[in-house]
């Protein structure tokens, strides 16, 4: 006579492995979108004015002026930039010539150099990197407070 401890009924016999053992690894497949990163590479110049929304990594050299208000700026270790750089967030492993205006944080690296003014809400000098030039640290709610009240000047000032 078959006891309960003796017969284990299973109808899930002919399932994989994974069904059979609730605590098995399933890792899930997640799919993201691709970062939009623009690269200027290593054997490129660029003379002039340069504006986006993506963010950009420049690994060559550029000399002009580099306008990416709402992105991330990356000079890399190659890169050599001569120009005045304004965006969210600025990292630098090259060397940079020129003034520098962030909405969110600068970020100098141990290898990286700057030769320019720094007006930024967050900064970050690594040990062994080249600094030179006046920095500004400015509060997140000036900033948002002077943009604000920008437009109602203009706005007075248009209809005087």
């Amino acid at each position: 006579m078959l006891q309960s401890s003796d017969y284990s009924y299973n109808p899930k016999s002919n399932a994989p492995a994974s069904n059979l053992n609730p605590n098995a690894y399933n890792p899930v497949k997640t799919v993201t979108a691709p970062v939009d990163q623009a690269t200027i590479g290593r054997t490129l110049v660029i003379k002039g004015e340069i504006s986006g929304s993506e963010a950009l990594y420049i690994d060559g050299r550029v000399e002009g002026k580099i306008l990416m208000p709402e992105s991330r700026v990356t000079i890399g270790r190659n890169g050599k930039v001569d120009a005045s750089i304004q965006a969210r967030e600025v990292v630098v492993m090259g060397k940079v010539t020129g003034n520098i205006e962030c909405s969110d944080r600068v970020d100098i690296r141990a290898e990286g150099a700057v030769h320019g003014d720094i007006s930024t809400v967050r900064i970050s000098v690594d040990d062994g990197a080249s600094l030179k030039g006046g920095i500004q640290v400015r509060s997140e709610g000036k900033q948002s407070q002077s943009k604000q009240d920008q437009p109602k000047a203009m706005a007075a000032t248009a209809s005087a």
